[in-house]
């Protein structure tokens, strides 16, 4: 059974939360608490509840207990966000345990929450998430378009700045290109919360996870009967999209078999369910990510050119974040933000040691790398303020990538037995201050390498001017 509880000025497009939890007492206050804070919320206290409730229901967020009396609230994580495709699902627990946390996140919840004496902290992580889609909607208090890509280097801006462009155009395919951990994902949810119809659902769908025997049936649906074991209709992604975001992450991966029907859904805008011949439209804007080459992919014969032709109408390059300067410290504090709402502590600003380290450091993993060493952090502490002993030795160390010598640029004096490492580094770092005029950020491109490692190595040599080490 749910209980309603209006927020103090109800709307018809209030936010609407749905609280699942055994313990009534808690369930009701953190539900009044959420309606002061301007939500509408239903209150459920079974798993069978929660899963009737989301099959009727819209809700833009879903409080879910890990401990309920007929289920495992982390088992039905996949089930709930099937029926609400645009709700974020975090899971609350009485105890806090990584692997519990991990198996929720892999689950399809966006968050893991420890239930504490004050329901507060819990309020204030699910209003930040409605205050968030407002923002990225263009109506909250502090919208601005973009907002949900944080940063503002160059770089991040221009892909803001396209994204933008393309947001009017729903019929036009967008294919996001950039290294693993980069915001694609997030990228292409920005896209759908600021330019899709409200209330339309986001359809992730992992292409590296499709298995063979029922992928046309994950993405087009079936009819019932279709095929042995088919005892109902299932609706695919293309379907499940309605006139929201189709996201198709990892494109690159997607077997060859399954690209050719693709290829024909995408260009005649319609499919079929598995065991129908009845013809539907794609309404949903189709949104495609990669970290691959995929046009050097199709010349090595593993992915169809002319599916990615059809891709990539509009590509948008989502830049690694060493190329994104001071992004990364912004990032940093909202990550300690979000950490320490989920851990009830209070964020503190990051100490001047823990900003030079972060800037040295190059984050191949990119921003999800960025979020795990700040969690890592916070969690081997015991505030809300990242100390530079608890951050991992690599990124301390700060030399996970040795400058580049590539072959035939080896300096013509290199005498073997008598020159280092050290001073090739030394003598190919100075060339390329010379030849960039001493530009460090030129210069730091010539070496291949971010700004940021150079001025490292650059202290690290005794070679804070460019020139000639201070000392002996």
């Amino acid at each position: 059974m749910t209980e309603p509880i209006a927020p103090r000025a109800a709307a018809p497009d209030a936010f609407r939360v749905l609280v699942v939890d055994d313990e009534m007492l808690y369930a009701r206050a953190l539900a009044r608490e959420l309606a002061r804070a301007g939500a509408a919320c239903d209150v459920a206290h079974t798993a069978a509840d929660a899963l009737a409730r989301a099959a009727g229901g819209r809700y833009d967020a879903i409080l879910l207990d890990h401990k309920l009396p007929d289920d495992d609230g982390i088992r039905i994580v996949p089930i709930l966000r099937a029926r609400q495709p645009g709700a974020t699902v975090l899971v609350m627990t009485a105890f806090e345990a990584i692997p519990n946390a991990i198996q929720a996140i892999r689950q399809g919840a966006e968050d893991y929450l420890v239930k504490q004496t004050s329901v507060q902290p819990i309020v204030d992580a699910v209003m930040e998430i409605g205050r968030r889609r407002l923002v990225r909607a263009g109506i909250g208090d502090d919208a601005e378009p973009g907002c949900g890509l944080l940063g503002r280097s160059p770089v991040i801006e221009a892909a803001r700045e396209q994204l933008r462009r393309v947001g009017a155009r729903p019929d036009t395919t967008v294919l996001l290109t950039g290294e693993t951990g980069c915001g694609k994902e997030v990228a292409a949810r920005w896209l759908h919360e600021a330019f899709a119809p409200k209330g339309s659902p986001f359809v992730p769908v992992d292409c590296v996870a499709l298995p063979g025997q029922l992928v046309e049936s994950l993405l087009f649906g079936h009819e019932k009967g279709a095929f042995t074991g088919a005892d109902r209709a299932v609706t695919g992604a293309f379907e499940a999209a309605g006139d929201g975001t189709l996201f198709l992450d990892e494109i690159g991966e997607m077997d060859l078999s399954l690209q050719g029907k693709l290829l024909r859904v995408l260009e005649s805008r319609e499919f079929t369910r598995v065991g129908s011949v009845k013809r539907l439209p794609v309404r949903a804007r189709i949104v495609a990510a990669t970290h691959r080459d995929l046009l050097e992919q199709a010349r090595l014969g593993v992915f169809r050119f002319d599916l990615y032709q059809r891709l990539s109408v509009f590509p948008v390059a989502l830049p690694p974040l060493r190329d994104r300067g001071d992004d990364v410290l912004l990032l940093a504090a909202h990550f300690v933000g979000l950490v320490c709402r989920r851990m009830g502590r209070k964020a503190e600003t990051l100490p001047r040691e823990v900003e030079e380290c972060l800037r040295s450091w190059d984050f191949p993993g990119n921003v999800r790398e960025l979020k795990n060493v700040i969690e890592r952090a916070l969690i081997l502490g015991d505030s809300g303020r990242v100390e530079l002993r608890h951050l991992p030795e690599r990124v301390l160390r700060g030399d996970g990538v040795d400058v580049p010598i590539p072959a035939g640029t080896m300096p013509v004096d290199f005498v073997p037995g008598v020159d280092t490492l050290e001073t090739v580094e030394r003598r190919m770092i100075r060339e390329a201050l010379d030849r960039a005029g001493g530009v460090k950020a030129e210069a730091a491109r010539l070496l291949g390498i971010s700004r940021f490692r150079l001025l490292r190595r650059l202290e690290r040599l005794g070679m804070k001017d460019g020139g000639e080490p201070s000392g002996p």
